[in-house]
């Protein structure tokens, strides 16, 4: 669980009560898998701060994510503050390895490092993974998949259309 909250600051107390947070958008990773909490804090009795960062600036499911952060803590007993901060910039690398393996499985490819991610998206290498066959005999068919940070892909082997987790720094 550690590793969830790598860079960040979240009393232990916190963390069962943000990992049953679902992204909206891939319900497979929780807001810890994500990295988007910054900060939990319980400031009195029954009362906590939470301090999330966008994936991108504009992210539609931030409202969404609150709600769902508030509603989670509300059916725990506590009383949320929440806040958005905008610096530093979310990262792809804030992804959890669970999260990463969790993305894979539901059929998104994880985000690649920012030189890979350039090479698949502007120059066309072959070294996006298919999430179902494996293979790395893919190509873009689309620089936006199913949301603004997804890519479309598709495998050349298996013919399955696929999203990528584009590399955000």
């Amino acid at each position: 669980m550690d590793e969830l909250i790598e860079h960040a600051e979240i009393d232990g107390e916190l963390i069962p009560i943000l990992d049953e947070v679902a992204d909206p958008e891939i319900p497979v990773l929780t807001v810890l898998d994500m990295g988007v909490i910054r900060y939990a804090k319980i400031i009195k009795t029954r009362e906590a701060i939470v301090k999330l960062t966008p994936t991108y600036s504009g992210c539609p499911a931030m409202d969404v994510i609150a709600d769902d952060i508030t509603d989670a803590f509300t059916k725990a007993g506590f009383k949320v503050s929440i806040e958005l901060l905008l610096a530093p910039a979310w990262s792809t690398d804030w992804i959890s390895e669970r999260g990463r393996n969790a993305m894979e499985a539901y059929g998104i490819a994880a985000p690649l490092n920012p030189i890979a991610d350039k090479a698949a998206l502007l120059d066309g290498e072959k070294i996006v993974k298919c999430t179902l066959c494996g293979s790395i005999n893919t190509k873009l068919v689309s620089q936006f998949g199913s949301t603004a940070c997804k890519a479309l892909f598709k495998c050349e082997d298996c013919l399955e259309p696929f999203d990528y987790f584009k590399c955000l720094k």
